[in-house]
């Protein structure tokens, strides 16, 4: 049975036995000796945790002419206002115009609680359809109507006939899953189960080349976006990309294309199956375009679908030759410089890989969590830097991040923008490895990471004169343990 036939995905645990607690070695995960935490009690001691409403807001908040009804208590919206600012470029850097993210909630009090807020879900429905005309609304279910039992696809079923609105419940109950990652399934299920049911196709999207799809869930800013597209023409193609700032028009022509291309394993993998399966797209998924092989591979894979595999080498040749000659100024301040990447954990891996081609001495990786997907780049990352080093898997576990990077002691460290604090309050340099408003992907975004990587370590004074004065608030103690003490290891 299709997972779309159910009401809500199931649990990243099940379907790919994900995991978010693991402590070892490149070689350990290579070799497969590496396992993970037992699920549901990964750790003795935990600091912090990724909620998967977050990433998920990230998403709808970007569909233009939508609105998303967070139904659960008020508190469960308050990141989109954090989120806003990255919600406002991305729609003047694609549309021109400055839009906030619409986000309203039933704000369920204690009497609703106890008497369930069906009633209330149905009125905010009514009254955003009425007062803001959508073309979508995202009916979002936060912990409180999962443990209450609010039926938010029931609800949406009976009053769709009577709104103008496509109603889209989307299952974010944050008890449900440790596992962030999960509300990229969540989001793609509603896409896929509402917003394309009954074989929609959607108005057609005129194109004398052949059309793919290009997922993007936040992960890539617009200029990141322009570089795949500008690698994508050259093979003779035409992108549709989605589903971030997609209009709804482009979300359901997506079911017009002759592929589908992933942007990251661990964002795209769920809706790329249910495509195959329902309109019979084929996919790609391996190869996230971050580094030099990474994304001449992406594209050899690519070309091999289309049969044009002289036109992607001679793309890819012309490409590595310029790519190559300008990072040559940056080398000899790469050369011997030790680096530590956290990101999610196909971003990491990425990153890594691209390090170690510009130079770099890879002295540690953090992933937010670990599935089979990422397997093969390990091995890639393996066969590249030919020595071993330590690999955590943990969501945010600052205490675990602070032991390794007093061991291993690096030049740089990279990381998201509200995960580098540790770091920098170590005295390492540090550099940001995902913001939408810089470039990552691709032949441009490698040469662009360097270019910030050299302005970082030829003066990194600040963030040595911050660790000088700045302690964090672990015991010295601590830092003698083993890092991963507090891992349960899994059977």
């Amino acid at each position: 049975m299709s997972y779309f036939e159910q009401k809500e995905p199931p649990r990243r645990e099940q379907r790919l036995h994900a995991c978010i607690a693991c402590g070892g070695n490149l070689t350990d995960m290579t070799s497969r000796r590496m396992k993970c935490a037992i699920p549901d009690g990964e750790r003795t001691f935990t600091q912090n945790g990724i909620c998967l409403l977050l990433p998920a807001l990230g998403i709808m908040n970007s569909i233009p002419n939508s609105v998303v009804l967070m139904h659960g208590a008020v508190g469960c919206g308050s990141s989109a206002h954090g989120g806003n600012a990255g919600i406002r470029a991305g729609n003047i850097h694609r549309w021109g115009v400055v839009k906030d993210g619409t986000w309203l909630s039933t704000a369920l009090t204690e009497s609703d609680i106890i008497g369930g807020g069906e009633e209330k879900l149905e009125a905010a429905i009514r009254e955003i359809d009425n007062r803001h005309h959508p073309a979508v609304i995202f009916v979002v279910a936060g912990c409180v109507p999962g443990i209450i039992g609010d039926d938010i696809d029931g609800l949406a079923e009976r009053l769709q006939p009577e709104v103008t609105a496509k109603l889209l419940p989307v299952h974010c109950e944050g008890f449900k899953t440790k596992i962030w990652a999960t509300a990229y399934d969540a989001v793609y299920h509603a896409i896929g189960r509402a917003f394309l049911q009954h074989g929609t196709t959607g108005s057609a999207i005129e194109a004398e080349k052949p059309l793919v799809n290009l997922m993007n869930v936040s992960s890539m800013g617009r200029i990141d976006e322009v570089e795949l597209e500008r690698l994508l023409t050259a093979l003779g193609l035409s992108v549709n990309i989605f589903p971030v700032f997609a209009k709804p028009e482009k979300l359901q022509a997506m079911t017009q294309a002759k592929l589908s291309i992933s942007t990251c394993p661990t964002h795209d993998d769920y809706l790329l199956q249910y495509l195959q399966e329902k309109y019979n797209i084929p996919y790609i998924i391996q190869h996230m375009q971050i580094g030099i092989a990474n994304t001449s591979e992406w594209l050899r894979s690519i070309a091999a679908f289309f049969g044009t595999a002289d036109q992607a080498e001679a793309v890819i040749a012309a490409e590595e030759i310029e790519l190559k000659q300008a990072l040559e100024e940056f080398k000899p301040v790469f050369s011997g410089k030790k680096v530590f990447v956290s990101a999610g954990e196909f971003r990491a891996l990425a990153t890594a890989i691209l390090l170690a081609e510009l130079g770099f001495e890879v002295v540690g990786v953090r992933s937010f969590h670990h599935d089979e997907f990422a397997d093969p780049e390990y091995e890639k990352l393996a066969k590249i830097t030919a020595k071993d080093f330590p690999l955590n898997i943990a969501n945010c576990q600052p205490f675990e991040e602070a032991n390794l990077i007093k061991r291993v002691k690096p030049d740089i460290f990279l990381g998201h923008m509200n995960g580098n604090a540790t770091a920098a309050k170590l005295g390492v340099a540090t550099n940001v490895i995902y913001n939408v408003g810089l470039q990552f992907v691709g032949y441009q975004g490698a040469y662009q990471l360097a270019r910030r990587l050299y302005r970082q370590l030829i003066n990194p004074r600040f963030n040595h004169k911050l660790g000088h004065w700045v302690q964090l608030p672990y015991a010295d103690q601590w830092y003698h343990q083993d890092p991963f003490t507090y891992i349960k290891k899994g059977k």
